[in-house]
C-alpha cells in the first residue's frame, strides 16, 4: 500500500507544484521594446551618416563628424537606459514634484547662460556636453502630471479647479519656453496634457472651453510674430517664395517627389548635398523619402506606430489593474511620441508648418535621443513591474493550492498505512 502511494506522489509531480519560483518560460520584460528601439537606432545612424556627410565635410573637414557624435549619443543613451531600468516607478511618483522643479530650473538657466543658435536660446553648454533644456522638461512635466492625476483624479473629474491646476503649471512652463522661443515644444506639451486629462476622465465641456482659448492663444502667437507667420504662410504656399520663406519646404518636397515608391537608393540623395537645410536633424525623413521612397517612410512609421500602440495598451492595462500613475505615465509617453513623430513627418511633407521637432529615436540630437530612450525604458519598467506582480500573484495562488493538495495526499497516505 505504501509503494502505491509513493507511485501516486511521483505521478502527481508534487515538487514542481510546490515550487514558489516562477516558471522560466515567463519573461519578466517585453523584448519588443528593445527590438523597436534598436531598429530605430540603427536606421537613424544610417540616415544621419547618409544625410550629414556633405555639411560635416564643409564645416569640420570631417565627413564622419556627426556620425561619430550620433554613435556616442546612442552609447550614452544605452548607459542611461541601464540606470533608468533599475529605478522603481514608485520613486518616479514620489519625486515627481522635485523633477518638475528641476525642469523649471533648467528652463530658467537656459535663458541666462544658454547658447543661441539661429535666434533661439535653447541649449545649455557644460564642457563637451550640450543639453537642450526643453527635452527633460517635457518628460518631468508629464511625470508630474501623471502623479497629480493620481492624487486629484476625482477633483479633475468633478470640478474646474482640479482641471485648471495642471494648466497653470503648463502655463508657467509655456511662458519660459516662449522666451527661448520654442513654440513647437509648447504645442507638443499642450496636446499631450489635454490627451492625458481626457483619458483621466475630465468633462468634455471643459475641453471645449480650454481648447478654444488655447487655439486662440497659439493663433495669436503665430499671427503677431513675423517669423512664425512667415512659416505659416510659407507652409500654405511654399512655391510662392521658393528661395525665401518657402525654401526649406520646397527642397523637402522635391526630396519626397524624387523618392517615389522605392527611392533612389542609399546615398543617392541630391537634396542632402546642402540644398536641404537641417537634413540630418528636423528633415531627416525627407532624405529617407528620397533614398528609400514610400516603402522606407512606411517602415519607419510602422515602427513608431508599433511603439505608440504598445505604450497606449500598456497604459490601459495598468489603469485596469489600478496602477494609475504607471498607466497615466504610459499614456503620456504614447501621446507624446505619436504627436511629435506626426509633426516631424508632417512638417517635412508639407502637411503642417515647420516646428523644429526631431523624429523620436531617429534624428540627430543628443538630448532628444537620451530623453526618448528614457521614455521607452520607463515603458519597459512599467511592463516589468506588472509582469512580476502577476507572476507573484500566480505563484502565491499556486502555492496555497499546492499546500492543500499536499495535505490531502499526506492524509491519504496516512490512512492507507493505517489500513
Amino acid at each position: 500500500m505504501r509503494l502505491s502511494a509513493i507511485a501516486r506522489l511521483e505521478t502527481l509531480k508534487i515538487p514542481q507544484w510546490l515550487s514558489t519560483e516562477p516558471s522560466r518560460s515567463h519573461a519578466t520584460f517585453d523584448r519588443t521594446y528593445v527590438l523597436l528601439a534598436i531598429s530605430m537606432y540603427m536606421i537613424g545612424l544610417i540616415m544621419v551618416a547618409s544625410s550629414s556627410m556633405p555639411v560635416a565635410e564643409r564645416l569640420f573637414n570631417d565627413p564622419f563628424h556627426f556620425v561619430e557624435r550620433h554613435l556616442i549619443y546612442i552609447c550614452l543613451s544605452l548607459g542611461v537606459a541601464v540606470v533608468t531600468l533599475n529605478i522603481p516607478m514608485s520613486l518616479w511618483q514620489k519625486h515627481s514634484g522635485h523633477l518638475l522643479l528641476l525642469g523649471v530650473f533648467l528652463l530658467v538657466v537656459v535663458l541666462i547662460i544658454g547658447r543661441t543658435v539661429n535666434g533661439s536660446t535653447r541649449w545649455i553648454v557644460v564642457g563637451p556636453i550640450t543639453i537642450q533644456a526643453a527635452e527633460p522638461a517635457k518628460l518631468f512635466f508629464f511625470c508630474y502630471l501623471s502623479a497629480y492625476l493620481v492624487r486629484r483624479r476625482e477633483e479633475v473629474m468633478e470640478n474646474v479647479k482640479g482641471f485648471a491646476k495642471p494648466l497653470i503649471v503648463f502655463g508657467v512652463l509655456g511662458a519660459l519656453l516662449l522666451m527661448q522661443p520654442d513654440l513647437g515644444t509648447i504645442i507638443v506639451m499642450f496636446v499631450t496634457t489635454f490627451g492625458l486629462l481626457f483619458l483621466a476622465g475630465a468633462k468634455l465641456w471643459q475641453f471645449a472651453c480650454v481648447s478654444a482659448v488655447g487655439i486662440s492663444l497659439l493663433s495669436a502667437l503665430a499671427y503677431f510674430s513675423p517669423y512664425r507667420w512667415a512659416r505659416v504662410t510659407g507652409f500654405l504656399d511654399p512655391w510662392q517664395d521658393p528661395f525665401g520663406s518657402g525654401y526649406q519646404l520646397t527642397q523637402s518636397l522635391m526630396a519626397y517627389g524624387r523618392g517615389e515608391i522605392l527611392g533612389q537608393g542609399l546615398g543617392n540623395s541630391i537634396q542632402k548635398l546642402e540644398y536641404l537645410p537641417e537634413a540630418h536633424t528636423d528633415f531627416v525623413m525627407a532624405v529617407v523619402a528620397e533614398e528609400f521612397g514610400f516603402i522606407g517612410v512606411s517602415v519607419i512609421l510602422i515602427l513608431s506606430m508599433s511603439l505608440v500602440i504598445k505604450a497606449l495598451l500598456l497604459g490601459r492595462s495598468a489603469v485596469q489593474k489600478e496602477k494609475y500613475f504607471e498607466g497615466f505615465f504610459a499614456y503620456a509617453i504614447g501621446i507624446w511620441i505619436s504627436f511629435q513623430a506626426a509633426v516631424n513627418v508632417g512638417a517635412s511633407a508639407g502637411i503642417v508648418p515647420t516646428k523644429g521637432l526631431t523624429m523620436p529615436l531617429l534624428s540627430y540630437g543628443g538630448s532628444s535621443m537620451i530623453i526618448m530612450t528614457i521614455s521607452v525604458v520607463i515603458l519597459m519598467r512599467i511592463d516589468h513591474e506588472m509582469r512580476v506582480q502577476s507572476i507573484q500573484a500566480t505563484s502565491s495562488k499556486s502555492s496555497k493550492k499546492n499546500k492543500k493538495t499536499s495535505k490531502k495526499i499526506i492524509k491519504t497516505i496516512n490512512n492507507e498505512e493505517g489500513e
